[in-house]
């Protein structure tokens, strides 16, 4: 037997913020490797770059919740190398900042486990700067000193020497110190800081109640008392500067979850991230290829009169077929084509192909209805849709008396989303299976969700959650759903 090949780990930075300040490497590492072990804090769409197959492993350290102990991180992280894969350890910020990296690196080393570490931009720069803060400027601060809040090296888990803190001047950047802002702000001015120096607490557009409080070493801890954690304290001269004002988009802050394929989340995040909102796919449904045996006599031998698509995937995967069977589009040219709504009759349309049915009722029930009134009776109807399709639309034409051959092309495989379930505004479905696979990991939650049709919203209202619906079954009618529910809530 072959000696098991050793893998590799790479202690990735994810920066502080949203998931394009990751760098360069860090995310082509994150689209080639087999596993991905990741801390809290990410931006959850980081998991999304991995290849479909990857392992995800979520063993996040955070003060006030249950953690990962450090020795089952660095013993999780050995054991994924040591079967072979090529790992990524992606941490909030920068790994050697106050991230434990250098721990894991040690132990890996001491493993015998090949092993790097890709930076990261440390919060102790990227969340100031988010609120307008340079952590130096001219004329007010020529150094910064980033220190813990929080440590275990002190008896009352308090920064050591405030004496020194209080002298050296510069800007104070206080990390995991939020829970001891109070007596922070107190040992500093009875060092001999001012009681009116400037003071700032921040946190980023990844923490679940982002906040930027101003305020001085005297009132700071009463004006931030409502602050959560995690936030970065700032002390200096500087913490009084806002240098980036920034427009005001409409959905910023706005956490949306999707339940669906790639193709639904990246067409959500090109509508719903440019007004403001992350969108974080939090059920991953795979579409599976099916090949059904019949559909090449179908097409070759009995020529049916309509071909009718379900869904845009569904016209994609029927063009596939036919560049594989090597059929000529013009053996079709007498076929009529439906679609039940506008995206699925664009995907034809992109095509040069314009269907003759395309209903605005955007349902099956609303297709049946005009195909029954539509098709004659001698003609022979294509049914193609997905595996997981409702057979409703199907039976409604049988019972109108109309031939029906009904064939799925494709199948839709659910993979695990990030556990645990990041704090989320509102969710998206793009089909019942997605609310099935969200609903298994997740259990039903109390968090408003919208619904691309009506098969999806009945799905939701199965499992107890409070549901809307799009106005039409795409990407875009959710967008427009996720807008008009910001507004009124």
């Amino acid at each position: 037997m072959s000696e098991q090949k050793l893998g590799r780990v790479y202690l990735v930075g994810a920066g502080c913020g949203s998931a394009d300040l990751i760098t360069l490497r860090g995310k082509r590492l994150l689209e080639q490797c087999d596993a991905v072990v990741y801390d809290d804090l990410i931006d959850p769409s980081l998991l999304d770059l991995a290849p479909i197959g990857a392992e995800w492993r979520y063993l996040g350290k955070r003060c006030g919740k249950h953690s990962a102990p450090q020795g089952d991180i660095s013993a999780a992280l050995i054991a994924l190398a040591q079967a072979g894969k090529t790992v990524v350890r992606l941490k909030g910020g920068d790994p050697f900042v106050f991230g434990r990296g250098g721990e894991e690196l040690l132990a890996l080393n001491r493993a015998g486990v090949p092993c790097e570490e890709v930076p990261g931009i440390t919060s102790a720069v990227a969340i100031p700067a988010g609120a307008g803060i340079p952590v130096t400027h001219r004329g007010l601060s020529r150094s910064f000193h980033v220190i813990t809040g929080h440590t275990a090296h002190t008896p009352d888990g308090l920064p050591e020497n405030f004496a020194a803190l209080a002298r050296c001047g510069g800007t104070l950047v206080f990390l995991m110190g939020l829970g001891h802002l109070e007596v922070i702000a107190r040992r500093l001015m009875e060092e001999g800081r001012a009681p009116d120096t400037p003071v700032a607490v921040v946190s980023g557009g990844n923490s679940a109640h982002p906040a930027d409080v101003r305020g001085t070493l005297a009132d700071i801890a009463r004006l931030a008392r409502d602050v959560q954690a995690p936030a970065v304290i700032v002390v200096g001269e500087v913490a009084a500067l806002r240098l980036t004002q920034g427009e005001r988009r409409p959905l910023a802050g706005l956490r949306v979850g999707c339940a669906g394929t790639g193709e639904l989340v990246q067409a959500q995040r090109e509508l719903l991230e440019p007004l403001g909102a992350q969108v974080v796919w939090t059920t991953r449904l795979g579409l599976e290829p099916l090949e059904p045996p019949e559909l090449r006599p179908l097409l070759e031998e009995d020529r049916p009169q309509w071909l009718v698509f379900t869904s845009a995937r569904g016209v994609e995967r029927f063009f596939c077929l036919l560049g594989q069977y090597r059929l000529d589009l013009r053996r079709l040219g007498k076929c009529k084509l439906a679609a039940i709504g506008p995206a699925t009759g664009r995907a034809l349309e992109d095509r040069g192909l314009y269907p003759q049915v395309c209903p605005s009722g955007r349902t099956g029930e609303a297709l049946a209805q005009t195909l029954v009134e539509t098709v004659r009776p001698a003609e022979r109807v294509l049914l193609l849709r997905s595996a997981q399709g409702s057979p409703k639309l199907a039976q409604a034409l049988e019972e109108a008396g109309l031939e029906v051959h009904d064939l799925a092309l494709y199948t839709a495989k659910a993979l695990p989303g990030p556990e645990p379930l990041p704090a989320l505004d509102v969710l998206t479905f793009g089909s019942a299976g997605g609310v099935g696979a969200f609903v298994e990991q997740y259990g039903p939650v109390n968090i408003p969700a919208i619904a691309i049709g009506p098969v999806t919203a009945r799905a939701l209202e199965r499992a107890g959650m409070p549901v809307q619906m799009a106005p039409e079954i795409s990407a875009q009618g959710l967008a427009q759903a996720v807008g008009k529910w910001a507004e009124e809530k």
